[in-house]
């Protein structure tokens, strides 16, 4: 500031500059405190643990302005000296006993030093004083035994503070942890691996601190010696992570044992495929992992991966790793000058896991909220400040890792040219909603008053709401019109001018009138016998009761009768005993509330029903008591009478909106005596129903009426609605949980009664199946999802019966699960002699994902010995061929599903009975199918039924195409034979040229015959040549060729007996044309004996060609022999494809 004010020293006078100076520094609303010496800790308390009897100092120094006052807090009371505790002459406090006796003489507790000098007071955080103390085992080691070879675990588990370090003693001597092969672990956890014989013995663990010392049971290890042979074993995981919840800096070691045969390879990952921190992350022992130093980014999901070495198979484990994180500011409030009546606002904000709590305080004690000052949990705005408010704030962060404080100074300053306050302020109680304010003029400037503000609040309770009202400088009185029936309230009047207001004018207090009550009572129903209903409702809240209620008017009838019975009870009275009604009877309830003005409105009727005359041994009516969460929320407690001995099954639970269908019943089961009804509307009434069961009968019900507020709007409560929470995260925990994680928003220092999670899988239509989920926590998470299913989460918060709106969607998908169940529907079909079709469908359940499947089978003899045949298929073949069976065996068939996650349980055993060839039924199989053929027929098994619909249909259409050929064909060739009779009766006669080809085993022959020159068409004769030239055959030869006669039937070549054929050959030297039908073309092929092999037998090839079967179970790489376990790993997917090919290239001639 200094430069600016040079140019003024050389142009006014000192007095002028000195007046210019106190102007500034009085208005101008900079940040920063003008001679404000700085009061803060050069030393604070911290957390300590002692040994009782011993001493201990809490350090506090503070540095300011002397002198300063240093005095002590222990949970919030001031501490008293005295001779073993004294505050040293540097701040600190000194314990020179310390006591740990129960009650208000235990030392224990959480301290802080309070430092004063004349600007005001600064609080130190909180150090929390702790007895070191051990407490009884909660998990001692437990005798084992265990196969030479394998692996042993013990644990023990301990709590105590500070943490205890454990040992382990074997045969009651220290264990030596040189032996590589054992491991202890920080959590108490103690691992053998290659188990011997020399491991026999017993085993306990030694917990000490350093003031306790405690040791375990003893446990015993049993080794059984090895088997000469050692089976096959998948790998099992027999000791898995943990979650895990720590603080920074802290190390954690995250437990993985497995055991299998072979011995499985051990692996660790992070779900979020991020890498593992290598710098301070190690293996610990042969399989677990220890991270030190954690710190934030270590937090997450780690996966143990247990492997059978050179193969696919394996098994996981998970854990979810949580850090803790102690609160941070990350924006620090600033010093604030401010004049009279202005406006003060400090802004803090702090960040930590779990979030911190803020709080506000002004010269080291806590502020509540008033009409003046206002909290938004990151805010602190003082609205007309008066001196009153000059001192020092500190805004505190604390969550469950610790506590940190931040400071700044108000300092309010004074305009001596101000007018006086407003004087004769009263007030009138104009009616039960209206109050009549006037008041006088200042009396001291009050020429220069330019408006007043009028403030108003509620007189009774804490953190209510201030209402200020700006009017002229022309009135002096103002009737308030918005005020609620029945209550006090507080008045008072400030005066403004240019150069700043007037101190606030006297208080006054005046109340309302009373009301009739805004809303009936909430009744509750129930009965003892079946001949009485007990009536009971709760007082009417203040808000609605709009004065004293005096009496209470019940109204009842039964359901078939319209004469109604009226009862009028003292206002002070909240239960009545309905006696000597009708047993199985339906009867209807209403109440209405009274105050001295009158009669309220009367709530609907309420119907319940009597319990039968024969129901004494029915359960009877549980204790109801229902509870508003918020607009779309009501808790459903209940309580069993500890004086029924009726047996019960559970509970049934009925609800519905007042004028609505009813929902239920909800069964729950006997320990349940709580339950959360979601999704429902604001400003609704809610009837709820509640009964118990047993196997005879239902018992008693339990009647209660609710309202749900409203979900108040800025219009309601002149604030706007919390923001949603922030930083929604979810993240999949297991295949049917996933963890969801968000963070408070700031906005106000109301206390939080819940967040409401909404939680469905996309898509849903259905909108009852939307899951709704109450937490007062910052993080959830949401059990008994479906795997591999897609869902979205939103949350919203309810703060005094305002909600925010939902937060932005977030999805995730759970994790995949195994196959639950084996394939369904196994059949085993015998196509040929040695061969049979195995056929099944997927498990069971929509979301089943299988990515392979194991088919087994053995004969009984193979499977006595253990050896198994085995087959894989991907996950979308439901069909496998059985070859090279051999008759007169029985073989077991059986099939298992896998994913990549793991191999579901094997299905039951399916028996197939192979025949010997030698009985009466072997005529009765089917005709032995070729290899080919067989791979047709068992690549059209693998198509589904859909699939066989659209060929059938398919083939339909073809055929019909066919036979429309033929005809055309058939009627094509009578023309052509009628055309060339003609052309012989008339002698004209046309030479063809011809053209022969032979390609690709293809022989055709194509005669054109062209007009023209006939002499440059005459060949010369060969010898053997086509047509003899002196007239001597009858052979006719047309533009298409030559005509050959056939007295015989014609038929088609499909139709024809093939034996037939081939002895009409040698007797002719062409055949008749013959028509293959192939895809997209239609060819005639002319079969002709070739000249240079006469005599030579043509054989037609099949107009469908296969690709050859190239899957032979029996020698396949895929066959293993393993034990009859039910289960069985392979390390890779054989893929085995059956297909079918169809020719499109003519057959070779």
């Amino acid at each position: 500031m200094a430069p600016p004010l040079r140019p003024l020293a050389r142009l006014r006078p000192p007095g002028m500059l000195l007046r210019a100076l106190l102007l500034l520094l009085l208005l101008s609303p900079v940040p920063g405190v003008w001679c404000f010496s700085e009061l803060f800790f050069v030393k604070e308390p911290q957390d300590v643990t002692v040994t009782r009897k011993d001493p201990v100092v809490l350090d506090c120094q503070a540095h300011g302005e002397v002198p300063i006052k240093v005095t002590w807090l222990k949970n919030g009371a001031k501490v008293s000296e005295n001779k073993r505790i004294e505050v040293l002459s540097n701040g600190s406090l000194y314990i020179s006993e310390v006591e740990g006796r129960r009650g208000e003489q235990s030392d224990e507790g959480f301290y802080q030093c309070l430092a004063v000098n004349k600007y005001g007071a600064i609080l130190s955080q909180k150090a929390h004083l702790t007895l070191s103390t051990i407490s009884a085992f909660e998990v001692q080691p437990v005798s084992t035994e265990v196969h030479e070879g394998g692996v042993a675990r013990f644990a023990c588990k301990i709590s105590s503070n500070p943490p205890a370090v454990i040992t382990w003693e074997f045969n009651r001597t220290t264990l030596p942890m040189t032996v590589d092969r054992i491991t202890t672990l920080p959590t108490g956890v103690l691992q053998i691996y290659d188990v011997d014989q020399m491991d026999s013995g017993n085993y306990r663990c030694v917990a000490a601190t350093v003031a306790h010392r405690r040791k375990s049971m003893e446990a015993s290890l049993t080794v059984i010696p090895a088997k000469e042979s050692k089976s096959f074993h998948t790998p099992t995981i027999i000791a898995g992570p943990q979650n895990v919840t720590t603080s920074l800096h802290q190390t954690v070691v995250l437990e993985c044992m497995a055991t299998g045969n072979p011995k499985p390879i051990i692996s660790w990952s992070r779900l979020d495929h991020k890498s593992i921190d290598v710098f301070n992350s190690r293996v610990l022992g042969n399989s677990n992992l220890m991270i030190s130093d954690i710190k934030l980014q270590h937090a997450g999901v780690y996966v143990c991966r247990a492997t059978t070495p050179g193969t696919r198979n394996f098994t996981v484990a998970m854990a979810t790793l949580t850090v803790l994180a102690p609160p941070s500011f990350v924006e620090w409030p600033e010093s604030l000058t401010r004049p009279r009546a202005g406006t003060a606002r400090f802004v803090c904000q702090a960040e930590g896991i779990p979030s911190p709590k803020m709080s506000w305080l002004k010269n080291g004690r806590k502020i509540h909220s008033n009409g003046r000052i206002k909290m938004y949990n990151s805010k602190l705005v003082i609205n007309q400040i008066i001196p009153e408010d000059d001192g020092i704030y500190q805004c505190m962060a604390e969550n469950s890792q610790g506590s940190i404080l931040s400071r700044a100074r108000l300092t309010v300053v004074m305009s001596e040219d101000r007018p006086s306050a407003p004087y004769n302020v009263h007030a009138e109680t104009m009616s039960s909603s209206a109050i009549l304010l006037a008041w006088e003029r200042p009396l001291y400037n009050s020429d220069k008053v330019i408006a007043y503000s009028v403030h108003y609040m509620k007189a009774e309770g804490l953190n209510n709401e201030e209402y200020q009202v700006v009017l002229g400088n022309d009135t002096t009185h103002y009737i308030i019109d918005d005020l609620e029936p029945a209550s006090n309230y507080t008045f008072y009047i400030v005066a403004y001018m240019p150069l700043g207001a007037s101190q606030m004018s006297d208080h006054v207090t005046q109340n309302t009138l009373e009301d009739v009550p805004l809303r009936p009572p909430e009744i509750s129903l129930t009965s003892r016998s079946p001949t009485d209903i007990l009536i009971s409702w709760l007082p009417i809240p203040a808000k609605y009761r709009r004065g004293q209620v005096v009496l209470y008017r019940l109204s009842f009838r039964l359901s078939t009768e319209n004469s109604i019975q009226v009862l009028e009870l003292p206002g002070t009275t909240h239960e009545y005993l309905l006696e000597g009604l009708k047993p199985d009877s339906v009867y209807l309830v209403r109440i209405t509330a009274a105050t001295r003005v009158g009669l309220g409105e009367s709530s609907v009727w309420t119907s319940h029903k009597t319990p039968k005359a024969t129901s004494v041994k029915a359960p009877k009516s549980p204790e109801l008591h229902l509870e508003p969460l918020n607009c779309t929320t009501i808790s459903v407690k209940w309580q069993q009478d500890v004086e029924d001995t009726a047996a019960i099954l559970g509970y049934k639970l009925y609800y519905k909106e007042e004028g609505q269908q009813e929902n239920g019943p909800i069964f729950l089961d006997t320990r349940d005596l709580l339950y959360t009804l979601s999704g429902l509307d604001p400003r609704r009434k809610y009837h709820v129903r509640l009964l118990a069961y047993n196997n005879i009968e239902d018992g008693y019900q339990a009647d209660q009426t609710v309202s749900t507020p409203g979900c108040v709007s800025v219009r309601d409560r002149m604030v706007p609605p919390p923001p949603p929470p922030h930083n929604l995260y979810a993240r999949a925990n297991t295949s049917s949980s996933i963890f969801l994680h968000w963070r408070r928003p700031a906005f106000t220092t109301a206390q939080i009664i819940n967040y409401t999670v909404r939680c469905n899988p996309v898509g849903l239509q259905n909108a009852s199946l939307v899951l709704y989920l109450q937490t007062s926590e910052t993080h959830m998470l949401v059990q008994g999802l479906e795997p591999n299913t897609k869902y979205e989460f939103a949350v919203r918060l309810h703060v005094d019966q305002l909600s925010s709106p939902w937060s932005p969607v977030v999805y995730r998908s759970t994790l995949l699960e195994a196959p639950a169940g084996p394939p369904v529907g196994v059949k085993v079909t015998l196509i040929e002699d040695d061969t049979a079709l195995v056929s099944w469908k997927p498990p069971d359940g929509p979301e089943t994902v299988v990515t392979r499947y194991t088919i087994l089978y053995a004969s009984r003899k193979a499977w006595i010995a253990g050896e198994w045949q085995v087959l894989h298929r991907e996950g979308a073949i439901t069909m496998a061929l059985l070859e090279n069976l051999v008759a007169g065996n029985v073989y077991i068939v059986k099939i298992s599903a896998s994913n990549e996650v793991g191999e579901g349980p094997f299905s039951n055993s399916v028996e197939l009975a192979v025949l010997p060839k030698e009985t009466s039924e072997s005529n009765q199989r089917p005709k032995r199918l070729n290899a080919a053929d067989a791979k047709v027929y068992s690549g059209y098994y693998h198509l589904d039924q859909k699939s066989m619909t659209g060929i059938a249909v398919g083939v339909g259409i073809a055929l019909t195409c066919i036979l429309i050929c033929v005809l055309i064909l058939i009627y094509r060739s009578k023309a052509r034979k009628s055309s060339a009779s003609k052309t012989a009766q008339n002698g004209a006669q046309q030479l063809p040229r011809t053209s022969a080809s032979l390609a690709g085993g293809n022989v055709g022959k194509k005669l054109e015959g062209v007009g023209g020159n006939e002499e440059s068409l005459m060949p010369m004769i060969m010898p053997n040549s086509f047509i003899d030239a002196k007239g001597g055959t009858d052979l006719i030869i047309n533009s298409y060729g030559p005509i050959i006669k056939n007295n015989s039937k014609k038929k088609w070549f499909f139709f024809q007996d093939s034996k037939k054929i081939q002895a009409q050959q040698p007797q002719r030297r062409f055949t008749p044309a013959v028509c293959f039908y192939q895809p997209g073309t239609t060819v005639l092929i002319s079969d002709e004996d070739s000249p240079s092999s006469p005599g030579q037998t043509t054989n037609f090839s099949r107009p469908f060609g296969v690709a050859p079967d190239t899957e032979h179970s029996a020698n396949s790489e895929g066959s293993h022999e393993t034990g009859d376990s039910g289960r069985f790993s392979h390390e890779s997917n054989d893929e085995i494809h059956l297909s079918s090919v169809i020719s499109t290239t003519p057959p070779d001639l």
